[in-house]
């Protein structure tokens, strides 16, 4: 049997005979990882809540959720959306909503699951206060700090401090604790840099938590860490959640982080692919496969292969070129890369092929493809 029109696989196929490019997914490694980070959390004593942003899957989202995550996170408002109305009961957008008809939606969402939000100034808790009253609903909030992102969130400190007072005064708010997410730290290369980057961010959320504290405000949660730091967060005595999202699937430019002996020894697999099919063998040491820009992003390098011997080299719109001095491809071959970041790759696509030995065993919908309101 063959694909549909808009289906890259059917249910049973091989590998093989998949139409590419697609976004395939190694079944065995995605629920490995999932067990493992689960298992994590679990021994440090904190809660889990992955960032679905990674994978905008309902499916996935669920499976970490069976696996013993609280809920998960989301950046936007229609990302919530979808996950709720395929199932995900609790969702956090780790992000401040500033438009009235973002706010109404996030507001009327909360009437069916458990939903929050974050805020960083005085008007935003106004605003939502308005929303939620106007919805009958109401909504957990947590404020934003800055701990070293430069990005949203208030400076470490007092600041935290009459945000989370008009939190408490708000009718339909409830103050859910403090949002300390350092994205940035995810990516530096060194097991030292990674856990002096967190150190300072733990500096800046006990600061806080001690302003707090003396304003007789309790703290419920801080959530925050990621995939490349997050048994630092977890073992600071602060965090109490962790967001950690591309633990999933893994990309290219999180196999660059080294650890303390400076070698990659993740205990996460590469779960994963973009499945691409050899269109062009015209020359030695050359080949030409068909995932380009259109499939994959390159803001974080280019994509590996995963076949050893066979390098990707360059991208334009519809094509990828391979340096293959073995001469080992030939057109019709199929070629498994590892994109640079799974995040926005994901984006550009519309499903998801599950494959578990060879066979395709799922088809997913990526559910919250292109919800960027």
């Amino acid at each position: 049997m063959e694909p549909g029109y808009d289906l890259p696989a059917m249910i049973g196929m091989t590998e093989a005979d998949v139409q590419t490019p697609a976004l395939i997914l190694d079944l065995d490694a995605l629920e490995a990882n999932i067990a493992r980070m689960a298992a994590e959390a679990r021994a440090m004593g904190v809660a889990l809540r992955p960032h679905a942003k990674m994978h905008k899957s309902a499916d996935i989202a669920l499976m970490q959720i069976a696996a013993g995550a609280v809920g998960v996170c989301c950046q936007k408002v229609s990302e919530a959306e979808a996950l709720v109305r395929a199932g995900v009961g609790d969702v956090l957008i780790s992000n401040e909503l500033r438009d009235g008809v973002k706010l109404a939606r996030l507001a009327r969402l909360a009437g069916r699951a458990q939903v929050a939000v974050c805020v960083d100034d005085a008007g935003g808790v106004a605003e939502l206060a308005a929303a939620v009253a106007e919805a009958g609903t109401g909504v957990r909030v947590l404020v934003e700090v800055d701990v070293g992102a430069a990005r949203c969130g208030v400076a470490p400190g007092a600041a935290a401090v009459p945000l989370a007072q008009a939190i408490l005064a708000a009718p339909g708010l409830t103050f859910g604790g403090l949002q300390a997410y350092h994205g940035g730290a995810q990516h530096l290369r060194t097991e030292a840099e990674r856990a002096g980057a967190i150190a300072d961010v733990v500096g800046k959320v006990r600061q806080t938590l001690a302003a707090l504290e003396a304003a007789g405000i309790a703290v419920p949660c801080v959530t925050g860490a990621g995939t490349g730091s997050f048994r630092h967060e977890g073992a600071s005595g602060v965090y109490t959640e962790m967001q950690c999202g591309s633990y999933a699937f893994m990309d290219a430019d999180y196999g660059r982080n080294l650890d303390a002996g400076g070698a990659w020894t993740s205990p996460f697999r590469n779960a994963m692919f973009m499945l691409a099919g050899v269109m062009s063998k015209t020359r030695p040491g050359h080949a030409v496969c068909d995932a380009g820009l259109k499939v994959m992003s390159m803001e974080s390098g280019l994509p590996v292969s995963a076949r050893e011997g066979v390098e990707y080299v360059g991208a334009s719109d519809e094509h990828g070129t391979l340096a293959d001095p073995g001469d080992v491809l030939r057109p019709g071959d199929r070629l498994r890369l590892i994109p640079g970041h799974c995040d926005p790759t994901v984006n550009l696509h519309d499903w998801y092929v599950g494959i578990r030995g060879g066979v395709v065993e799922c088809l997913w919908p990526v559910t919250a493809r292109g919800k960027h309101f």
